[in-house]
């Protein structure tokens, strides 16, 4: 683990984004409330937030942190056809969330997939990535249009 006990707690906050897509026959089950093993939306979001949590256990290396707030959001998309799951994590310390909001949208997504797998194993995870960081030594960082992927 890198060391961070010289550094100062400052206020970190960090927020990811990712989706699921699936075909239109389980989206349908999603959006009806009709998947067998119960409402996926909810579970989805429960999923990533003990994720958040257990990080530290998951990533080699990953300092754990007490985090003070963890938020994930799972809806529905049509468009896609799937879910997007969106997770926010914050704590005050010395090392970024950006881990634990990054790890709280790819289990949410993977739960999603567990609870529709019946219905199509052919659902893509997509596009995980970090859309925003505060706090730090470097300071925030806000993804936009022009960050190359």
């Amino acid at each position: 683990m890198v060391d961070v006990t010289g550094k100062p707690a400052t206020a970190r906050t960090a927020v990811a984004e990712g989706a699921i897509q699936m075909s239109r026959e389980a989206f349908q089950l999603v959006a009806d409330g009709a998947v067998a093993k119960g409402n996926v939306l909810a579970v989805s979001e429960i999923a990533g937030t003990l994720a958040a949590k257990r990080t530290a256990d998951l990533i080699p290396l990953c300092h754990p942190l007490g985090l003070d707030h963890v938020e994930v959001e799972a809806t529905l998309d049509s468009g896609l056809p799937g879910v997007r799951v969106r997770a926010a994590a914050k704590t005050v310390g010395r090392t970024g969330v950006e881990m634990e909001a990054l790890t709280a949208v790819s289990v949410a997504l993977l739960a999603v997939y567990d609870m529709v797998k019946a219905a199509d194993r052919s659902m893509e995870i997509q596009g995980v990535h970090l859309v925003e960081k505060t706090g730090g030594r470097r300071g925030d960082w806000r993804r936009n249009a022009a960050t190359p992927r």
